[in-house]
């Protein structure tokens, strides 16, 4: 029993030792209050819940907009009322100028780096050449009040100032007019979230219009105004209002949009009104407009315009889209308190993915995003297929993947990637409309904020469409080669000064988050947390302090240690098995403890000397006599001293005592260490000499004292012949080849290849035959 305790106590102060004297002792478990988070107060309390002085700004838009499809431009007049909620006084407003950026003397072209200029690919080529040539930006052609006076303002880049006359004081509201025109961008050549697309073998356009209209930049408690120029990573921050917005087309288009039509009795059907009451009620889609239908409508152009209306409630921004080609498919979703209308729009080049996919993929996103959040509030969903490869907006979002056409065959295919690809853009950008579209998060600070925690619930939809679903982000493992890189900055980072944007924004913090629902928090408990902090923030905008303490208040679990690791550092998981020790009771008893020592010492190498001496005739052997006590016994020969010495120490032991010495339980110290920094819970697979396994998960505060180096006890009746760090690859560790113990051989395999000794020289190549057109 005393050999058992000072092995044990000896193992674990020998890992604090080695812990202290590689460095300095960081609490990895403090409290970020202490220095990362802002201090409660009355619009934010220390629960994570709005306070009970909450307030944001209002900002509402009546919006005619006209689009020239000879010239691909829009002009548009705007009237803006901005309602002021906050407790200050505003002497200016300042408006989002989004075209601005495809100005070739903007921030955003300003600031981009280059990098192998001498080689560059043709599309980049032309995007540049056009970067330089294209007229962008808005055509600023009236700034006035509501009476029609000038209202004093000043372009700064992608944001205007409006200077107001009269300080606009709190609960007051002033209404002005912005009146603009701007030249659409190509969308494959100068990128971006909208613009148009050309179909060379028609000769028509799709256009999907975001971006186009002068917005309200936020004003809010925590960051006052937003409004750092928009540089390209950085999305928005906007503010909730009403909208009405009147969109003049030529007659033969059909356009998507934001919000409920209006005037259905002047721009549909009546075959298309009465297809749309049909799909309201209907199990699978309804053509609204049939493929036949669209190709009959590419045919020929017109003069004619017609006007949709749309009108839409609380939403934070608008988007649409309109074009000639569209095929129209509708179908209706109520559960709860979710009444939607599931709409896709698609061009023809979209089938026959789109019509099997689009809509489906819409109700299955707004199941299952209901189930984590909240019912989804709007009437309208919808995808649209064009040039955008995916982006989202209210009620509507931009989706790109089709099927590509066999240039001999004139068929058209798609590949599992492209299928899979379509229902997952889908699923995330239709997922935007919750997160940040409602839970209205300020993307020019925090991108992970709307992008990490929507494809975190895009994993979890995914995973519901089929078994085995290839989702790209979410699963640890997915996760292990970007934690280990060297390139990487914490997620709380500005949304313009992250390296590695996809994997820092998307994939890193959905990973965390699908951690710590499945191993830190467990599902009951985080999804019961997560729910609270959709509908504490659902149309209002919370910071990450307000999502940390979220969690943790609904769910009782301290997480500030995760979120310091995962989201305020760029450590990475990599725990290491380093030894394995076994220690059993010692029983006190000389007759076993002694037997035990002999044979522990006939179980050690026998010495080469001994071996090579093994036909030597000792001295011993030549002359019996000079044997004596010591040549019969040996440092393990059981004395009576020694058994007296053990009956008196019975006489002072109770039974328990005495019990505790016959334990003949192994008592297993594992040893392990923290290479990568990242405090974690150690996960355990336990194997048993019996092929009995059992799993065994310990909290990641046992690293609180040591986060370096620390010992595990372990107490089992079975002789323990395997451990295995992570079996299920849960936490994202970075090296799995020290997970073993015994430490296992690493698999892989050896490529052989055939060496090209051909010679191709200047000469050869220059007397190859000159191949004809038709041969190339």
């Amino acid at each position: 029993m005393k050999l058992y305790l000072y092995a044990l106590t000896a193992t674990v102060l020998l890992a604090t030792s080695q812990a202290s004297h590689a460095q300095a002792f960081e609490d990895k478990f403090r409290q970020l209050n202490d220095d990362k988070f802002r201090s409660p107060n009355v619009y934010r309390t220390a629960s994570g819940a709005p306070g009970h002085e909450y307030w944001q700004q209002e900002a509402d838009y009546h919006i005619k907009v006209q689009l020239d499809d000879e010239n691909q431009s829009i002009t548009a007049q705007s009237t803006i009322t901005y309602t002021n909620n906050s407790p200050d006084t505003l002497r200016y407003l300042w408006v989002q100028l989004d075209q601005n950026r495809f100005r070739k003397d903007s921030i955003g072209p300003q600031s981009d780096s280059t990098s192998k200029p001498e080689r560059i690919s043709f599309s980049r080529m032309e995007s540049m050449m056009t970067q330089e040539s294209f007229p962008a930006g808005y055509e600023l052609t009236e700034i006035s009040y509501d009476n029609g006076e000038p209202l004093s303002h000043y372009v700064n880049d992608t944001m205007l100032r409006l200077d107001l006359d009269e300080p606009l004081e709190s609960s007051e509201s002033v209404t002005f007019n912005i009146n603009w025109a701007f030249n659409i961008i190509e969308a494959d050549v100068l990128g971006g979230r909208g613009g148009y697309e050309y179909f060379e073998d028609d000769g028509n356009y799709l256009y999907e219009m975001a971006q186009w209209f002068p917005r309200m930049a936020a004003y809010y408690d925590v960051e006052g105004w937003q409004n750092k120029q928009f540089v390209g990573n950085g999305e928005f921050a906007l503010e909730f209002g009403d909208y009405r917005v009147e969109i003049t087309v030529p007659a033969d288009h059909v356009v998507a949009s934001t919000g409920v039509l209006q005037n259905p009795n002047e721009v549909l059907t009546s075959t298309q009104r009465q297809r749309l009451e049909l799909a309201r009620n209907s199990d699978e889609p309804v053509k609204i407009v049939t493929q036949e239908e669209a190709l009959e409508n590419e045919k020929e152009g017109t003069d004619d315009t017609k006007t949709w209306v749309f009108e839409a409630d609380k939403v934070r921004d608008f988007a649409w889209a309109s074009s000639r080609k569209f095929i129209w498919d509708a179908q209706g979703y109520k559960k709860n308190d979710t009444d939607v209308m599931a709409m896709s729009f698609y061009p023809e080049e979209g089938n026959p993915l789109w019509e099997r996919y689009s809509t489906a993929s819409i109700i299955h996103t707004i199941e299952h995003y209901n189930d984590y959040s909240f019912d989804y509030p709007y009437p309208v969903a919808i995808s649209v297929n064009g040039p955008v490869g995916g982006m989202e907006y209210p009620m509507i979002t931009f989706n790109g993947p089709r099927p590509y056409v066999d240039e001999e065959s004139g068929e058209k295919y798609y590949s599992a990637r492209t299928k899979y690809g379509l229902i997952s853009v889908i699923i995330h950008e239709i997922g935007h409309i919750y997160f940040p579209m409602i839970v209205n998060t300020d993307e020019r600070q925090w991108t992970w904020m709307d992008e990490g925690i929507n494809t975190y619930l895009q994993f979890l939809a995914e995973q519901k469409w089929e078994k085995d679903y290839p989702s790209w982000r979410g699963e640890p493992r997915n996760i292990t080669r970007y934690m280990a890189s060297a390139n990487q900055m914490p997620i709380m980072t500005n949304s313009e000064s992250i390296l590695q944007f996809g994997n820092n924004a998307y994939g890193k913090p959905a990973t965390a988050l699908n951690i710590l629902r499945e191993t830190i928090v467990g599902r009951e408990l985080f999804d019961f947390a997560f729910r609270e902090y959709a509908h504490r923030w659902k149309f209002k905008r919370p910071t990450p302090e307000d999502l940390f303490r979220t969690l943790e208040d609904a769910s009782g679990v301290d997480l500030d240690w995760f979120w310091r690791g995962w989201f305020y550092s760029t450590d990475h998981v990599d725990i290491s098995l380093d030894k394995v020790h076994l220690l059993t009771i010692n029983t006190q008893d000389p007759e076993v403890e002694k037997a035990w020592q002999r044979e522990q010492k006939e179980q050690e190498p026998t010495s080469l000397t001994t071996k090579r001496n093994a036909d030597v005739n000792y001295k011993i052997h030549q002359q019996p006599h000079l044997a004596d006590f010591y040549n019969e016994n040996d440092e393990f020969t059981v004395t009576n001293a020694d058994r007296n010495e053990y009956n008196e120490l019975l006489k002072g032991l109770n039974e328990e005592q005495k019990a505790m010495l016959e334990n003949g339980s192994n008592f297993y110290v594992l040893d392990f260490s923290n290479i990568g920094g990242l405090v974690m819970p150690i996960l355990l697979d336990l194997h048993y000499e019996d092929g009995s396994k059992e799993h065994v998960r310990i909290p990641a505060e046992i690293w609180r004292r040591s986060p370096e180096q620390v010992s595990k006890l372990l107490i089992r009746d079975k002789t323990l012949t395997q451990v295995v760090i992570d079996p299920n690859w849960e936490t994202a560790d970075v090296d799995t080849t020290n997970n073993y113990w015994p430490a296992r051989a690493v698999p892989s395999r050896i490529e052989l290849f055939k060496r090209d000794d051909r010679k191709d020289s200047l000469m050869e190549r220059y007397d190859e035959k000159l191949k004809s057109d038709d041969e190339s």
